[in-house]
């Protein structure tokens, strides 16, 4: 499996996790100019979510979440106020999620982390 590929099995199972825990997926891969792509934002409640995944098929080049760095979080930052000052959802809060897929064993394991700040 490519890195291409684990990365959008990842995006998926991390989908899957969210609606399963009560989250409405909104979009998936929003690009921002340059700046990157958010990869899944979700309505939680009243919360709007933006969440990084990270997947990782073993820990031999770190964990998941040891992948997202301050430089990445600044740069979700910027595109999640781009996003939710130009969207038209209803919510009082946004919040940086992380989730990390490993699945490397027998089944995937899903590690959430909500609201991530630098």
């Amino acid at each position: 499996m490519s890195n291409i590929e684990k990365g959008k099995y990842g995006e998926k199972l991390a989908s899957q996790y969210l609606i399963k825990n009560g989250y409405r997926i909104i979009e998936t891969n929003y690009k921002y100019s340059r700046l990157g792509e958010i990869d899944i934002i979700a309505l939680y409640k009243d919360e709007l979510c933006f969440v990084e995944v990270k997947t990782r098929s073993s820990n031999k080049f770190g964990a998941p979440f040891e992948a997202i760095t301050r430089d990445k979080l600044q740069k979700m930052i910027v595109c999640m106020k781009n996003y939710s000052q130009n969207s038209n959802l209803k919510f009082k809060r946004c919040r940086i999620d992380a989730i990390s897929v490993e699945i490397g064993g027998k089944s995937p394991v899903i590690k959430h982390i909500k609201n991530v700040e630098l």
